[in-house]
C-alpha cells in the first residue's frame, strides 16, 4: 500500500481544516488504514510507502538529480551523462552529436570555451532531461499555483472556481518528449487494452511532415512552421501565430498594437483545453505584417489566434483554408482568401482534410496525386534550403514546478549568478522546512520563500523555492515496494532482479496520459542508466470502471456584484444563460444538499451557512433563488429559501465532494456485504453508479448462506454424512465457474455463481461438511469475515486465508448422468427427451424414431436421414 500524500488537494484540505498538512495527512492516512482494515482488505503493510516521508522522497529527489545530470542522445536513443556532453562541446562544439533540446543550437568548441558560466548553463538547460525555462502556464492567483490543463474549466480552476490566466513563468520541466518515439514503440510489447494504447498514441501524436521557413517582409525575420500537409503550400493564404509567440511583439505594427494587446489579454483567460476543444469559436487579431510564400511568392497576412498553441510544433502555422476546417472557419469569419489546391471530384465522399485527390493551382505539383505531391514538395524545399522532412509529436514536456508548500523540495541550489547546481546526493533528503504560514503567496512566489533561513545560504547562494508536483512521488512508487527500507538505493539490485516489473496493474483510464505516461518515461530513463532490468514498468493492465455518484452543483456568476460573489439556483441560471449570462458550476459537498440526488435537490439557509463555513472565500456571497429571494449567511434571511442545485451522475471523487463513506455502509450492512455488493454492481471495466437500493439482495444472499450452517433458532446443522452426486455437482460447477471468471476479472458474475450455488443447495437441503467446507474456502476472498467465522465453527485450526490451496473442481463431478436432447423434425423441435449420457449414437437414432410426439410428424413420410450430435441434439429429416 502506498499513500500519494503530497500535492494540492492535501494542502487545500489542510488550509480548509486550519491545520498543518503534515498533521492532516497523517490523520487521513490513519483513517484510510482503519477503513481498509474494516473492509477486510489484505495488504503487505511491511511494504507501505508514503510519498511525503523524507525516507521516501529522498529517492524522488535523487531520481530528479539523475534527470538533471543527463541529456538524451537521439542517435544512440538513450540518456547519457551531461558531463559527456560538456566534454563533446569542449572538443567539437555541436558537430557530430544529435541532441534532444528545446531549441536548435549551433556553436563551435571555441565559442563554447568563450561562454560565461551563465551562458553555458543556458545551453545545458536546453538539453537536460530536467530543465528550467520560461514557459506559459495556467496560473491561478487565488490558489497561488500553476495548474494542469485538466484542473481548469471555463477559464476557472476546477477546485474553487477561481480565475486562471496564461502567464509566462520560469518553470522546471521534464523532457518527456525526448522519449516520445520509445513510448510509442513500447506500447507494442504491453498487454494493455487497445483503448488505453490508443489514448497514449493519440496523446503522443506522432506525425510526419515538413518544417518550412516563411520569410517576413521585415528584413532578416522569418516564421518557421511544421505541417503534415506540405502538398497544400500553394493554398496557404495567411499565417497564424500563437498569441504567446516570440515574434508577435517584433512584427506588430503600431496601428495594430492596441488590438493585439487586447486580444492577448483575452487569450490569457483561456485554458489550452478550451482553445483546442471549442472549435466553433473563431477569434483572432491581425499583426499588420506580411510573410511571403516561399514557393508561390504570394503575400500572406500574419494573424494571431488562440487556436494555435506556442508549445505545439513551432507555435505557428501556414493556414490553408481550402484543406483545413479551422483555417476555413477563420478565413470565412475574417474574409480571407481561399485557394482550392486539390481536385477531389473522383472522391465524392472525401472531406476537406482527407489526403486524396489531384493537385491543382499548385505550380510544379499540378496533376500529381496528394501522396506524390508530398514527397516532391519536400524534396523541392530541401533543395532550396527552406525546409526539411521532419517527424513531430503532439506530446509536450511536463511542467514540474508548483508554487505550493506541500511537495518535495528541489535538490537544487543557485550561485550568485543564478546558475543552477545539483545538491550533493549524500546530503539528501533535503527536507521540507516547517512553516506556520503555508498559505499560497501572491505574484507567483512559493510559500517556501518565507523560510528565509532555509532559502538563503552562505556566500549569496540560495535554494529553489518551488516544490515538485503531485506526480513526482507517484512516478516510481512501485519500485520502492520491492525494497521499501533500503537506505542505500531506491531499491537494491537483488530485489530489482527478483521482482523485475509489475505483473498486473489495475487502474482507471483517467491515468492514461498522466501517471501512466510519466511512470513509463521515468522507468525508461532508469533502464538507460542500468538501474532497472526492464524497459517497461507495467506488463499487464486492467482498467477498472469508476464508481459513480451524483454530483451536485451550484451556479456561480462569473461577474461579481458590488465586489461580492453571486450564486443562483439552477432554474434561474438556465434563464440567464439563455440571455447570454455566463456562469461556472461549483461542486457542493453532498452533506449540505437537501433531497440529495433527487430532481429537486436544493440548499436551504442552514445548508448555505454550512457551505460558506466550509468555503470561507464565499462567506460574503449572495445566494439567489428563482422566487426572487436572497440569502446571505451574515444577515437575517427568509427561512423558506431554496437555491436549487444541478444534479448529474459522474465520478465519485474527493474533487466533487460526493464520496460515500464506506464506514457508514459497513455499519449498516457489514463489511462482507459491502465488498460483495461492490463486486456485484457490474463488470470491472465499466462505470457503475452507486445505489444502496440493490444492496439488500446481497445481504439476503449472505443470510441464505448462513442458513446452510444454522437453523432459524441458531442451532448448528452441518452434518458429516457424504453428499449425493447432485450436491457435489452443484459445488464443483460453482468452483469451475468462479475460478474461470476470476481469471477474467469478472467479479460480478462470480457473485452470481455463489448466489446460484447457495440457492440450489438450499433446494437440496444440503448441509454436508464435504460441500460447505470447500464452498467456504471458495468464498473466502469475497466475504473474508463470514468465511473466517464459519471456518472456525467447523472446527478448523488457523486462518482460512492461510490454507494455501484454493478449491479446484473435480471433472468427475461435472459429468452429466443424463442428457436432455431436443428432438426436431425438419429442423423444428417436436420433443425433448432424456437419455443416459452413455447412450450410443445408433440407440439415440432408434429411440428417437419411436417417440410418440415424433411419430405423428413422420407418419406417411419417408425418413431420409437422422442427424445426431452427441450431447447436443437430434434432427430427423423427412420428405
Amino acid at each position: 500500500m502506498g499513500f500519494d500524500a503530497f500535492g494540492l488537494p492535501a494542502e487545500q484540505y489542510a488550509i480548509q481544516m486550519g491545520v498543518h498538512p503534515a498533521e492532516s495527512t497523517s490523520e487521513n492516512i490513519a483513517r484510510y488504514r482503519s477503513q481498509l482494515d474494516n473492509i477486510g482488505f489484505s495488504y503487505d503493510w511491511e511494504r507501505e510507502v508514503q510519498t511525503c516521508d523524507p525516507a521516501y522522497y529522498k529517492w524522488t529527489q535523487w531520481i530528479f538529480l539523475q534527470l538533471f545530470m543527463h541529456f538524451y542522445d537521439t542517435k544512440l536513443k538513450k540518456a547519457r551523462p551531461i558531463t559527456e556532453l560538456v566534454s563533446h562541446f569542449e572538443e567539437h562544439g555541436t558537430d557530430g552529436i544529435e541532441l534532444s533540446g528545446s531549441e536548435p543550437m549551433t556553436f563551435t568548441a571555441g565559442q563554447w570555451r568563450e561562454m560565461s558560466n551563465a551562458q553555458r548553463d543556458e545551453v545545458l538547460m536546453n538539453h537536460r532531461l530536467a530543465y528550467r525555462k520560461m514557459t506559459y502556464v495556467n496560473w491561478c492567483e487565488a490558489l497561488g499555483t500553476v495548474l494542469a490543463n485538466d484542473e481548469v474549466k471555463d477559464g476557472l480552476s476546477e477546485r474553487g472556481g477561481h480565475p486562471v490566466e496564461q502567464r509566462p513563468m520560469l518553470q522546471w520541466s521534464l523532457r518527456i518528449t525526448a522519449y516520445a518515439e520509445r513510448l510509442l514503440e513500447g506500447l507494442e510489447t504491453l498487454e494493455w487494452t487497445d483503448a488505453m494504447k490508443k489514448m497514449q498514441r493519440n496523446w503522443i501524436g506522432r506525425s510526419e511532415g515538413a518544417r518550412i521557413l516563411f520569410p517576413l517582409e521585415q528584413e532578416g525575420e522569418h516564421i518557421e512552421i511544421f505541417t503534415t500537409r506540405p502538398d497544400t503550400i500553394f493554398g496557404a493564404t495567411f499565417m497564424v501565430l500563437a498569441p504567446e509567440h516570440d515574434l508577435v511583439k517584433k512584427i506588430t505594427t503600431p496601428a495594430q498594437a492596441e488590438q493585439i494587446s487586447t486580444y492577448i489579454d483575452f487569450v490569457q483567460t483561456r485554458s489550452e483545453r478550451q482553445r483546442l476543444s471549442e472549435v466553433d469559436k473563431v477569434s483572432g487579431a491581425f499583426t499588420g505584417s506580411y510573410a511571403v510564400n516561399p514557393l508561390s511568392g504570394s503575400r500572406m497576412p500574419v494573424w494571431i489566434s488562440e487556436y494555435v498553441l506556442k508549445d505545439y510544433g513551432t507555435g505557428a502555422i501556414m493556414a490553408v483554408p481550402s484543406r483545413d476546417d479551422r483555417d476555413h472557419k477563420f478565413a470565412s469569419h475574417f474574409s480571407l482568401p481561399v485557394i482550392e489546391v486539390i481536385d477531389q471530384s473522383d472522391y465524392p465522399s472525401a472531406d476537406r482534410e482527407d489526403k486524396v485527390g489531384t493537385m491543382v493551382n499548385s505550380g510544379f505539383l499540378n496533376g500529381l496525386s496528394v501522396a506524390e505531391a508530398i514527397g516532391k514538395v519536400i524534396n523541392e524545399l530541401q533543395s532550396k534550403g527552406i525546409g526539411q522532412r521532419q517527424i513531430n509529436y503532439r506530446l509536450r514536456d511536463a511542467i514540474y514546478s508548483r508554487q505550493r508548500y506541500w511537495g518535495e523540495p528541489f535538490p537544487i541550489v543557485y550561485d550568485p549568478e543564478g546558475v543552477a547546481h545539483p545538491m550533493n546526493p549524500d546530503d539528501l533528503p533535503l527536507e521540507l522546512p516547517p512553516l506556520d504560514d503555508f498559505q499560497p503567496a501572491s505574484g507567483g512566489q512559493s510559500p517556501l520563500a518565507r523560510a528565509t533561513d532555509w532559502v538563503h545560504l552562505e556566500n549569496g547562494w540560495s535554494r529553489e523555492t518551488d516544490t515538485m508536483p503531485g506526480f513526482a512521488g507517484s512516478s516510481w512508487y512501485f519500485l520502492r515496494y520491492m525494497d521499501p527500507t533500503n537506505e542505500e538505493a531506491f531499491a537494491g539490485q537483488e530485489a530489482l532482479d527478483y521482482w523485475k516489473d509489475v505483473d498486473l496493474y489495475v487502474g482507471g483510464t483517467e491515468h492514461a496520459v498522466g501517471h501512466l505516461m510519466y511512470s513509463r518515461f521515468w522507468h525508461k530513463f532508469l533502464f538507460d542508466k542500468g538501474l532497472v532490468p526492464t524497459e517497461e514498468p507495467f506488463r499487464r493492465l486492467v482498467n477498472q470502471g469508476m464508481i459513480q455518484g451524483v454530483i451536485e452543483y451550484i451556479y456561480l456568476d462569473k461577474e461579481k456584484q458590488e465586489g461580492r460573489s453571486r450564486f443562483v439556483c439552477a432554474h434561474l441560471a438556465e434563464q440567464e444563460i439563455a440571455s447570454g449570462k455566463e456562469f461556472v458550476r461549483i461542486p457542493v459537498h453532498i452533506d449540505f444538499v437537501r433531497d440529495y440526488g433527487s430532481q429537486a435537490s436544493y440548499l436551504d439557509h442552514e445548508s448555505i451557512r454550512a457551505f460558506t463555513g466550509w468555503r470561507s472565500e464565499y462567506k460574503d456571497a449572495i445566494f439567489e433563488c428563482s422566487a426572487g429571494k436572497f440569502s446571505n449567511p451574515q444577515i437575517s434571511d427568509p427561512a423558506d429559501i431554496k437555491v436549487y442545485t444541478a444534479s448529474e451522475v459522474g465520478k465519485m471523487s474527493k474533487r466533487y465532494f460526493n464520496v460515500v463513506n464506506p464506514d457508514d455502509v459497513v455499519r449498516v450492512y457489514g463489511a462482507d456485504c459491502f465488498r460483495m455488493y461492490e463486486m456485484f454492481l457490474g463488470p470491472i471495466d465499466q462505470a457503475k453508479p452507486w445505489d444502496t437500493k440493490g444492496i439488500d439482495g446481497v445481504s439476503k444472499f449472505l443470510r441464505r448462506l448462513w442458513s446452510l450452517f444454522f437453523d432459524e433458532q441458531g442451532r448448528w446443522i452441518v452434518v458429516d454424512e457424504q453428499p449425493d452426486r447432485d450436491e457435489l455437482k452443484i459445488l464443483h460447477t460453482a468452483i469451475k465457474k468462479v475460478r474461470d471468471d476470476l481469471d477474467r476479472f469478472s467479479l460480478n458474475t462470480c457473485v452470481s455463481h455463489f448466489m446460484v450455488c447457495v440457492n440450489d443447495l438450499k433446494k437440496k437441503d444440503a448441509h454436508h461438511r464435504a460441500i460447505l467446507e470447500p464452498l467456504t474456502l471458495l468464498l473466502a476472498p469475497f466475504a473474508p469475515h463470514i468465511a473466517e467465522e464459519l471456518w472456525h465453527r467447523m472446527g478448523n485450526e488457523g486462518s482460512i486465508h492461510a490454507q494455501g490451496a484454493y478449491p479446484v473442481e473435480d471433472p468427475a463431478c461435472l459429468v452429466e448422468d443424463v442428457i436432455a436432447y431436443p428432438v426436431s423434425v425438419n429442423g423444428k423441435k417436436r420433443a425433448v427427451v432424456e437419455f443416459p449420457a452413455s447412450t450410443d449414437k445408433a440407440t439415440l437414432e432408434e429411440e428417437a424414431l419411436k417417440l410418440e410426439p415424433v411419430l405423428k410428424w413422420i407418419e406417411g413420410k419417408t425418413v431420409k436421414k437422422v442427424i445426431v450430435v452427441p450431447g447436443r441434439m437430434i434432427n430427423i429429416v423427412v420428405g
